[in-house]
This record gives C-alpha cells, sequence and structure tokens, in this order.
C-alpha cells in the first residue's frame, strides 16, 4: 500500500510503501531524485528514463522524494551520475556518517519522518536551490519547446544541456518527454478521453502518445490505468 503527503521541505514529498507479496512494482520516470530507506538501510534512487521494476514484498520502505534538479546539491553527486541507478548511500557519502545517519533515521517515530528531518538538516546546511532550475521545469511542463525554453532564460542550448544533465539527469529534451508523460497519466486518469488526453497533453496524435507511454513506462496507457485502478 503506497500513501504520500507533502513535505516541510519546499516541493519534496514524503512516501511510504509496502508492495504486496507477489507481483512487480513499475515505478514511473518523474523528473525527481529518492532518499530511501529499507530494512534499516539509507539509499539513493537516482532520475529514471524508464521505468523502474520492483520485486514484490521484502517489506515496507520510506522515502522523500525531491523537486526535480533540487537533489544533487543536497547529495553533493550530479545526478547523470545516478541515473537509472538505486545506490547505498555510503556509496556517496563516508560510512561513518551513514551508520550514524541511520541510526537517528532508526531511532525516530517513524523512518519517513526521520528521513525528512535529515532532508531538512541537509538543506539548511546547502545552497538554496537555483530558481533557475525551477523555471525550467516549469517551463517544459507547460509545453515550451527546448529551445524556447533556453532562450527566455538566457541559456544556449548546449549550456541548458550540461546544467540538465547535473541537476536532472539527463537533457531537457528527455525531461520535458518525461513532464509530458506525467501529464497526460494525470488527464487520462481523470476520464479525458485518449485523443483528447494526447492534444492537450502535446503530443502530435494520440499514436505517438500510444508509441511514448509504452516507451517510457512499458505499458500501454490503457494498462497503466487498469493498474492504477
Amino acid at each position: 500500500m503506497y500513501a504520500e503527503r507533502t513535505s516541510r521541505l519546499a516541493g519534496a514529498v514524503v512516501w511510504t510503501n509496502t508492495p504486496e507479496p507477489s507481483g512487480v512494482g513499475r515505478v514511473l520516470p518523474d523528473g525527481c531524485m529518492d532518499l530511501l530507506w529499507h530494512d534499516g538501510r539509507l539509499l539513493v534512487a537516482g532520475p529514471d528514463t524508464r521505468a523502474h521494476l520492483t520485486d514484490g514484498g521484502g517489506g515496507p520502505w520510506s522515502g522523500i522524494r525531491f523537486y526535480p534538479g533540487t537533489a544533487p546539491a543536497l547529495l553533493g553527486v550530479p545526478a547523470h551520475e545516478l541515473r537509472d541507478r538505486r545506490v547505498e548511500l555510503a556509496d556517496l557519502w563516508p560510512a561513518s556518517e551513514v551508520r550514524r545517519l541511520a541510526d537517528r533515521v532508526n531511532a525516530a517515530p517513524d523512518p519517513a519522518s526521520g528521513l525528512e528531518d535529515l532532508a531538512l538538516r541537509r538543506a539548511a546546511g546547502a545552497e538554496p536551490p537555483d530558481p533557475l532550475l525551477r523555471q525550467v521545469v516549469t517551463a517544459l511542463d507547460a509545453g515550451r519547446p527546448v529551445a524556447g525554453t533556453a532562450d527566455e532564460l538566457g541559456l544556449g542550448a548546449r549550456r541548458l544541456h550540461r546544467r540538465s544533465l547535473a541537476a536532472f539527469g539527463y537533457g531537457p529534451k528527455t525531461l520535458a518527454r518525461i513532464l509530458r508523460l506525467r501529464r497526460a497519466l494525470a488527464l487520462a486518469g481523470n476520464g479525458v478521453p485518449f485523443a483528447d488526453t494526447a492534444a492537450r497533453a502535446g503530443y502530435a496524435d494520440q499514436a505517438h502518445l500510444a508509441r511514448d507511454v509504452r516507451e517510457l513506462a512499458g505499458l500501454s496507457l490503457g494498462e497503466l490505468l487498469a493498474r492504477r485502478g
């Protein structure tokens, strides 16, 4: 069972999940990175370019999902180094520090609140998020073209690509594609017909929508909605 709430850390979401004992879970790309707790351990989920499949069972998970582009400054690692990966936090930070942090999270009333406190402390000692990155996300999520976004923000295409790799884990075109998928899922999940979903989300047509969903999610749009339902 999955549940989430808005975090006290701006733009972040705190979530918990207890997978079904059997079956495969499917985590869709969303432009975000997560700090995870599982079985007393701390891990990091990098930005996905395709659906990430998880095994059923194995006990509960907790996580804090950071707003796109904000996790690298907190973790001290460029996002592209973690693209499509799940790694132990001890692979990124000194093992002694991670053991201390894990003990603190494990001693919290619940792991999710422990992770949130960890992220808040980390954010308090880090530089504030670059507002330009949020502008990139906002523009692309609104369907603005990548070239137009680069021009509006006073960035060349190459500079935008470099900054996107470090912040999001992939270039702006991939980020735009992932954000478009999220818009389509939200529309279709609210009962908007697939043809109208395609037009409103920014696809050329319904066939384009179908291809993109299949490539990014590994299932058809209808199959995704049936699983969510």
